[in-house]
């Protein structure tokens, strides 16, 4: 199953265990560790004394009691020293320990803090690297549903030093972007002042959804659609398709006997060429095991376009290769979406790592891929 970032007070996730950064007696703290403590309620406290205590490092277990989650998994993180103390390493077994904790215990979703980010001082992006690396070292080989929990933004701020390229690169698309729409709709510009204002910078918001750069509003005609339609994983066409072939005027017959190779097609298609396995291909891609059997056993269907995407950076697809892709699920990459611009940018670079990419998506407050 997949890794997932969310911005939210872990508190409030309705998962089989949430992770708490305790300290070493699991009596109560600050920060996550208070905030889990009050949210379940006197019984934890109770539940933790019988556990005497928890070294750094290792993970303990008990239930619940009034959060929605059903168990509260115990870890006690490092203090950041300079990295000269093994940090690094008792990190990670803090979150291979609680994930294999987890397992044992049969259980299928947790959702970690940043542990040791807060008052422990870990640097917030080395420990979001760590949280990563080892979540997904560890599902490469397993099934389970993990999300990482972040409450504040500057785990995730897009002005950090790794996302240099990126900026550079949003800021030349968005110029683009405007320049391109002068060109076109020169009317809409004739009357502004000589000095024109710059083009949208990475610090400014992405164009709203539904509206052109320069403020140019985009019409859309509404579609009817069934609720099964609606849904992601519907063929639009199922119900018309399915009428015999002498039932549909004989131009749309013609074209429905020459349709294309659908996603799934080409899908299954790219991953024999790419000699890769299922499993590879839906761990590399972020994307949950269920899913991808509804993708492999229906013809038809229609994934959302964070999916499609994920397939196409699993498969480490050229650009070209994508827009392909997108367009055989109904979708294309727009230089006015900052989200395509993101996800270009990573393609054109040939840096096909889910996790990053999600990373630089989260750090801008874009949808993720899954």
């Amino acid at each position: 199953m997949p890794l997932y970032l969310v911005r939210e007070d872990i508190t409030r996730m309705a998962c089989d265990a949430i992770v708490n950064a305790a300290n070493e007696t699991l009596l109560g703290g600050g920060g996550v560790d208070g905030a889990i403590h009050r949210a379940a309620g006197p019984a934890l406290l109770e539940a933790c004394r019988a556990l005497g205590g928890c070294r750094t490092g290792e993970a303990k277990i008990t239930p619940g009691f009034a959060l929605p989650a059903k168990y509260v998994i115990h870890t006690v993180g490092p203090v950041w020293r300079g990295g000269g103390e093994g940090e690094r390493e008792a990190l990670a077994s803090c979150y291979r320990n609680s994930l294999l904790l987890a397992e044992e215990n049969g259980l299928e979703s947790v959702a970690f803090p940043l542990i040791s980010s807060g008052a422990y001082g870990f640097p917030k992006e080395e420990a979001l690297e760590i949280a990563t690396g080892t979540v997904k070292d560890f599902l490469r080989d397993h099934e389970m549903k993990v999300t990482v929990v972040v409450f504040d933004r500057e785990s995730f701020a897009a002005g950090s030093a790794r996302f240099e390229g990126l900026r550079a690169y949003i800021d030349d698309r968005y110029a683009e972007a405007y320049a391109a729409e002068r060109r076109r709709r020169p009317e809409q510009f004739a009357g502004l002042a000589r000095n024109a204002p710059p083009a949208p910078s990475m610090a400014a918001a992405a164009p709203a959804e539904g509206k052109k750069p320069g403020g140019a509003k985009l019409r859309f005609r509404k579609k009817e659609k069934t609720a099964k339609a609606a849904s992601e994983g519907s063929f639009a066409d199922r119900e018309y398709a399915a009428l015999p072939l002498e039932e549909i005027p004989s131009g749309l017959a013609e074209a429905v006997k020459s349709l294309d190779e659908s996603f799934s097609e080409t899908l299954l298609r790219k991953i024999d060429e790419k000699g890769m396995t299922d499993v590879a291909c839906y761990k590399k891609a972020n994307v949950d095991r269920k899913l991808f059997s509804k993708i492999r056993s229906d013809k038809g269907y229609r994934p959302g376009k964070t999916t499609a995407l994920a397939f196409a950076v699993a498969l480490e697809l050229t650009l070209p290769e994508t827009e392909d892709l997108l367009r055989k699920a109904g979708f294309a990459l727009s230089p006015s979406s900052m989200f395509d611009v993101i996800i270009e940018y990573f393609i054109k670079n040939g840096r096909y790592d889910v996790f990053e990419i999600n990373e630089a998506l989260f750090a801008y407050d874009q949808p993720i891929l899954c």
